[in-house]
């Protein structure tokens, strides 16, 4: 067992290395959005990345997994498998784009943004663009080419990042002296919310540059044979994802009808993000995780102690959150210097969405079950009811509670889904959680963080050493709670073979 969760531990650090530094550098735009937009264009933004996020999952279509588990049958054409995604995507978000382009001024219009259809066919591009790569990143991850998939992503977010620097500190001075620059056809003269978008455009360009040598090693010859099944089997995927997805990024949009102000839902909305940012941390490690460990668990899903592997690696997951999250609410003080002034209401939020993606890593190592049993169609269950619960939170306290109702739409989503995921996997596929660990785990972090609020007023030096020091006390309990649970295995192990 200790040589398959030591590869998962390494592909884990090289696709969390690359997402630590690109999700590092990307937070350096948050102390610029703050800073520099206003919180109604930092609001327009997130209102857009949320529009995206939820079309991804559409035009992906579940195919990232579904290419997963088809390559992994024995007998199989992997390169195939991966060819008839590639094409179904693309011919899909192909049909989309030309939709974009011809209707970008009413789209643009509807959504109360007369004048900013090039904005519009951004985000056709970009989704375009994403979604057909997102399947030449999957056959890097099946492939293990972790350090591939690292570098390609690394330089897509340096791209971004350094458009972003380059339109909002140099390009407003050289715009006002040179009015006819050849960069005004694609954004604005001074800076607002289509600079942010741009560079998300210009960093795609780039990132399907890097990718075609893999593009050009796909076959892209259409299959039958495999592409009806690999759809049967994906399309519940996407249709249980587009909730799931749903729960992350339907309160950016309810925030446009709901929020308790209603001339000020913009605003509220970039402080919401600015507070959200904050959960960044917990976000991107769940994220790197997920990179490694969803190829991980179907390749080892053969093995005689496959289950028990699952067990041990939530165990590790779960505890390891936990110091994630007394580590960011520990130094909240310092981590929350980096959101402009005028944002930092929303830190008040950290805490409950680090907890939501606590849950939500929780789940993704759960929901596994459908995935391994072939059992997909009861994804759409678990992602409904998690939905329900967002839509009910939100409707019934975004009006009186604004955004956090919408951070505790979140948690409430997530632990439905959790509860309703576990009770399933129960009973068509049981894989033997030690719940009773997990809740020492969580208890035992939120204990300390709540230990934290009770002491008493201190300067910032000693309230770091203090801090460190119950951090360092957490480490220690869960350090034993490993090293006994290690020792008394062989032990148990011995009597019952004597036995």
């Amino acid at each position: 067992m200790a040589h398959p969760l030591k590869q998962l531990a390494g592909e884990t650090a090289i696709y969390g290395m690359s997402t630590i530094l690109a999700r590092i550098v990307n937070f350096l735009l948050v102390p610029l959005y703050t800073r520099v937009l206003t919180g109604s264009d930092y609001g327009v933004v997130t209102e857009f990345m949320a529009y995206i996020a939820i079309l991804q999952v559409v035009l992906v279509m579940g195919l990232e997994t579904g290419c997963f588990r088809f390559a992994s049958r024995d007998g199989v054409d992997k390169k195939s498998v991966f060819s008839n995604a590639f094409l179904t995507v693309f011919s899909l978000c192909a049909i989309f784009l030309a939709c974009m382009i011809l209707f970008a001024d009413p789209i643009s219009a509807g959504l109360g943004y007369q004048g900013f259809s090039n904005v519009i066919i951004y985000v056709g591009a970009i989704l375009t663009i994403d979604c057909s790569t997102a399947i030449l990143f999957a056959k890097l991850r099946y492939e293990h080419k972790a350090l591939r998939f690292a570098i390609v992503k690394t330089l897509k977010i340096f791209t971004e990042v350094g458009v972003n620097l380059l339109l909002y500190l140099v390009m407003p001075a050289r715009f006002a002296a040179n009015p006819n620059h050849w960069l005004l056809k694609f954004v604005s003269a001074t800076p607002d919310f289509t600079y942010a978008i741009f560079a998300i455009f210009v960093s795609c360009l780039v990132c399907l540059v890097l990718m075609l040598p893999d593009l050009f090693k796909l076959s892209l010859k259409f299959d039958r044979k495999i592409w009806k099944p690999l759809l049967i089997y994906s399309i519940p995927l996407m249709i249980a994802g587009l909730p799931g997805v749903m729960n992350d990024f339907l309160d950016r949009i309810l925030m446009r009808f709901l929020n308790a102000d209603p001339a000020m839902w913009r605003a509220d909305l970039g402080v919401y993000q600015a507070g959200v940012k904050i959960a960044v941390i917990m976000s991107l490690f769940i994220q790197m995780f997920k990179y490694a460990a969803e190829p991980f668990f179907f390749q080892r899903q053969k093995e005689k102690d496959s289950k028990q592997i699952y067990v041990t690696v939530m165990n590790y997951f779960v505890a390891f959150c936990m110091f994630g999250f007394l580590f960011v609410m520990l130094y909240m003080d310092e981590i929350g210097l980096i959101i402009g002034k005028n944002f930092r209401a929303g830190l008040s939020i950290a805490p409950i969405m680090l907890m939501a993606y606590v849950v939500l890593g929780i789940l993704f190592n759960v929901d596994m079950w459908y995935k391994l049993s072939n059992k997909t169609q009861y994804a759409i269950y678990v992602a409904i009811a998690g939905l329900a619960m967002t839509i009910l939170v939100n409707v019934l306290y975004m009006p009186k509670y604004s955004y956090h109702a919408a951070a505790w739409g979140h948690l409430a989503s997530y632990t439905t889904m959790l509860i309703v995921s576990t009770l399933l996997g129960r009973k068509y596929y049981r894989i033997p959680y030690n719940w009773g660990k997990i809740l020492i785990y969580i208890t035992l972090g939120l204990g300390i963080y709540g230990l934290s609020t009770l002491l008493p007023e201190m300067g910032m030096g000693l309230k770091i050493v203090v801090h460190t020091v119950l951090i360092i006390i957490y480490i220690l309990i869960v350090g034993a709670m490993f090293f006994l649970e290690r020792k008394r295995k062989p032990a148990i192990q011995n009597e019952s073979q004597n036995s």
